[in-house]
């Protein structure tokens, strides 16, 4: 059986995150350390109404940048201003755990947002109060997978990282340990 290499953040995070954390907010035990549950990837495509072409292309974009195969979401209602019927395909989504979460996390920290145009760090207001962070991407071809040749339009992205923080502040001390720059 082939041999897997734990990812590099995950590694950080057992060595240097754990032992930082729980000292800052005194924790008694190391099961107490916030940590991260899941990172979930939502494409809302409302131009996929008129065009469904738009959906394959950005689950066919989503699978390269996650490596994994994205669920097309469907419409709960129908709008008639927006010429939506229930159940038309209005977007992508991908819940992402353990190695891939890991993985994603880092290429995202260390790749794609150094490269986002005009970048001066993520947005610190994007948590929700139970200690979740989402953080909205203009394009995706910030990702070195995405070949920008073969892109038809530029689709945003939500990334929401689930965390088992308790507080916005836990939560946001997490993420900055593992690399996300923080807008001061």
């Amino acid at each position: 059986m082939a041999e897997t290499v734990e990812p590099r953040l995950r590694t950080r995070y057992k060595k240097e995150v754990v032992s930082d954390l729980m000292k800052r907010f005194s924790y008694t035990s190391p099961m107490q350390v916030p940590r991260l549950e899941r990172i979930v990837i939502n494409m809302g495509l409302g131009a996929a109404v008129g065009n469904p072409k738009i959906i394959d292309a950005a689950v066919q974009e989503l699978s390269a940048i996650t490596g994994q195969k994205p669920v097309i979401t469907r419409s709960k209602k129908a709008i008639a201003n927006f010429k939506l019927r229930e159940g038309l395909p209005i977007g992508v989504k991908v819940t992402l755990r353990k190695e891939r979460m890991w993985e994603f996390m880092d290429r995202l920290v260390t790749l794609a947002l150094p490269r986002v145009r005009d970048f001066r760090g993520t947005n610190p207001k994007g948590f929700d109060g139970a200690g979740n962070y989402t953080l909205g991407l203009k394009e995706q071809i910030v990702f070195p997978e995405i070949n920008f040749d073969s892109v038809d339009s530029i689709k945003g992205m939500n990334v929401t990282f689930v965390t088992t923080a308790e507080t916005n502040e836990e939560a946001r001390e997490l993420l900055a340990r593992l690399g996300m720059p923080f807008r001061s």
